[in-house]
This record gives structure tokens, C-alpha cells and sequence, in this order.
């Protein structure tokens, strides 16, 4: 159907590829095809799903006059880096409240963080999640005292603007379905704050793709994601009135968390090496190592069988395994 997007900043180099993984697919398809869309290759400082949403957030925020940009997450945050870097690209000033201690040896997103110039501020994980909300209005508050105007992100980008990155990314993606002749296609893709999920889900609805969506959660449970991807889809609504009324159908692979958010075993460091060898890939520890994990014990247990192509849609992350390579 025909759809009218909202402004957005062009950032990210696209169309990203869709590739065939012949070896993996010999290795582990059972006579299905395994495909990557490679949406770790959206830049290389950008690279990763987050630029796709912040294309349009960025819009958002020059269009209601902010000169400020503050998100949060995790130490590693691939959202908080793509941030700060898209701040200075743009000339906004960036702000990120990260989870977690003062690392002693800045590595990974967090170096680049600093590189890029933001502001950082560490809190531990208790205080961030009881307080996160009281935080976004302080910092605001204290930029608003200085005569300036800060747009809050939530975390991973994800909410009604930041959705569109992946309705226009699954636009993209049945492009590049049709052109490899593909009928029919599980998608699976990390969800750690549900934003790409959502854009993918209500992307297929909307232009009616061949293609069923699953997010390989890295962190809580299935309950969560469910809740979020309407949640987003809800907020997406709300802030453009006049959209398709369209049904969403969120679907998770539970299961594949593991200890921890950011805490992978020692078979998801074993995968990480051998798709990098096997076909030149490189996965990450916290997101695209455990979704593909999880897609892989998925497919042995039958739950693709009714297709023969499966889409892994590569969300980045590389900067996230060099903090961890020890365990390489």
C-alpha cells in the first residue's frame, strides 16, 4: 500500500546487501538457504540497525529545534554510539546516561563514545533502571537552565519515530527478496529493545511482503517483547494519526538469553569463530551471535520448515565484540 513517510536524515548506505550464506546453509539448512541481510554494512563509525531509526529521530529532533541529543543504555550501547556520532555529524550536542561502572580502560562503543565527544555519564544498574525516567527529565531540565532544548531517545531508539526506520527497511527488503526470486522467507532478527522488531513487523503488514518476522530476544522474556513490539506499534499510531490500520502479529524465539543480557556462553563465542571462517561474517557476544544462535537450533528443531529460505537480518555490532575478543 501506498505509504507516506515522515522527514528523515539520510545516513545510513542503502540498500544494504542481501547475501546468500552458501556453507552455512550446507552446513546447518537441512536443505533450506540461509540469507543475511547486512545491515551491520548501514556505514562503518554508523554501522548497525540504530541508523535506520535515527534517521528519522534526527529529523524529528532538527524539526523541533533541539540542539541536544539524550539516549542511554548499556556500556557497549551499539544506540549510543551510533547516537554520538550522528550528534557530530549533525552538530548536536550528545548525552548518554550508560548502565553500569566506570569501566577502567575505556573499550568498544564506550572508547567511541568518548571519541566522538559525548557527554557520559555512569550509573549502576540498580539506580539506572529504578530511576531511568527521573534522569531523562533531569538531564533535560539541566540543559533547558542553560537556554538549550535536549530531545530525550529512548533506549535502542525505539518508539513511534524510530519504527520507521524498519518499515522502510522491510520496504527494502522485499526488494531484495524479489530479486533473488525468494516466494516466501522467515526474518529473524536480534530484539533487545524491540524497535527493530516492530518497524520489520509492521513494515511486512504494510506492504504485504512474503515474509513471517521473529525476534531472537537477548535479554527478558518472550512476555516483554510481545508487549513492546504493540507498545511501539501503538506509539507509532499515536504520533502519526492517518496511518493504515494495520494487525500486528509480534512472534519470539525465547530461549536464547542465556545468563544474561550481554553475557554469552562459551557456544555462541564457538559460533561467532566459525561463521567468521566459514563464510567471512562476524558476528557479535550480546546481539547477531545469540539471534543466530537461536535461529540455528530453531531450524533443527523444525520451526522453518514450512519455507525454504530464512532472512538473518545482521544488525551490527562489531564494536561490541572487540570489548569481549578475549574470549575469542
Amino acid at each position: 500500500m501506498a505509504l507516506t513517510y515522515p522527514r528523515r536524515v539520510e545516513l545510513a548506505r542503502a540498500p544494504t546487501p542481501l547475501q546468500f550464506l552458501p556453507r552455512a546453509s550446507e552446513a546447518w539448512g537441512g536443505g533450506r538457504r540461509i540469507w543475511v541481510k547486512r545491515d551491520d554494512l548501514t556505514g562503518c563509525e554508523l554501522s548497525g540497525n540504530k541508523v535506520r531509526k535515527l534517521e528519522f529521530i534526527l529529523a524529528h529532533a532538527q524539526d523541533e529545534g533541539c540542539d541536544t541529543l539524550i539516549t542511554c543504555g548499556g556500556l557497549q550501547s551499539n544506540h549510543c554510539r551510533a547516537t554520538a556520532f550522528v550528534g557530530a555529524r549533525a552538530g548536536l550536542a550528545v548525552h548518554l546516561l550508560l548502565r553500569g561502572d566506570v569501566p577502567a580502560q575505556a573499550d568498544g562503543n564506550y572508547f567511541l563514545d568518548q571519541l566522538a565527544g559525548a557527554t557520559i555519564d555512569c550509573f549502576p544498574p540498580q539506580r539506572f533502571f529504578a530511576e531511568l525516567p527521573t534522569l531523562f527529565r533531569q538531564c533535560q531540565a539541566r540543559y533547558a537552565r542553560q537556554g538549550r532544548k535536549a530531545l530525550a531517545i529512548p533506549t535502542g531508539g525505539s518508539d513511534g519515530i524510530g519504527a520507521w526506520g524498519y518499515i522502510a527497511a522491510a520496504e527494502e527488503l522485499g526488494a531484495d527478496l524479489e530479486a533473488a526470486g525468494i516466494e516466501q522467507a522467515h526474518v529473524v532478527t536480534a530484539t533487545g529493545s524491540g524497535g527493530t522488531q516492530a518497524g520489520l513487523t509492521l513494515g511486512a503488514a504494510l506492504h504485504g511482503l512474503p515474509m513471517t518476522v521473529w525476534g531472537v530476544n537477548v535479554c527478558d522474556d518472550e512476555q516483554y517483547f510481545l508487549d513492546k513490539v504493540r507498545e511501539d506499534a501503538d506509539d507509532w499510531r499515536r504520533r502519526f494519526p492517518g496511518v493504515p490500520e494495520i494487525a500486528v502479529v509480534p512472534r519470539v524465539l525465547d530461549g536464547y538469553v542465556g545468563e544474561g543480557y550481554a553475557k554469552a556462553g562459551p557456544e555462541i563465542f564457538q559460533l561467532i569463530r566459525d561463521l567468521a571462517r566459514m563464510e567471512g561474517l562476524v558476528l557479535d557476544p550480546v546481539y547477531t551471535g545469540k539471534a543466530f544462535h537461536g535461529l540455528l537450533q530453531e531450524l533443527a528443531a523444525g520451526r522453518f520448515d514450512d519455507c525454504r529460505d530464512i532472512v538473518f537480518v545482521h544488525t551490527g555490532g562489531i564494536f561490541g565484540l572487540l570489548a569481549q575478543r578475549q574470549h575469542c
